[in-house]
């Protein structure tokens, strides 16, 4: 880890990687599509607390199942609305990717009990021909 003139701490580019275990691909992809700004000093790259955050919220709403898009979308509304808007898009699209969750959950229930009737059904019969069923 080094600091910026003020003190600040800022991470490498391998430092960042290796922080949220994502690969340099990754890093790079994330900076093409304007997620991340990191500082440059020649080819070096650095970032710094904004960018740390930024990338915490970017991989959260990966794990939430939000787009990329969705994500830059939401980061750039805090730029340029500040936080009142950002939250209320924020709300926005965790009430829609809750129901698409919940939605998925359901179809996953019945195809999880589907596979265990046919299962134990064939567990029962003991032959494999009553799959056509």
């Amino acid at each position: 880890m080094t600091a910026d003139a003020d003190g600040t701490p800022r991470l490498t580019f391998k430092e960042m990687c290796a922080k949220f275990d994502v690969t340099p691909r990754t890093l790079r992809y994330y900076e093409s599509i304007e997620l991340l700004f990191p500082e440059r000093d020649g080819s070096a790259r650095f970032y710094g607390p904004r960018e740390l955050a930024r990338m915490t919220l970017i991989l959260r709403g990966r794990r939430f199942g939000f787009a990329l898009e969705e994500i830059r979308q939401w980061l750039l509304i805090y730029e340029e609305e500040g936080t009142e808007a950002q939250m209320q898009a924020w709300t926005d699209l965790a009430t829609r990717q809750l129901e698409t969750l919940e939605d998925q959950h359901r179809e996953l229930g019945k195809t999880i009990e589907e596979l265990r009737a046919l299962r134990d059904q064939l567990a029962q019969s003991g032959s494999s021909h009553d799959l056509d069923a």
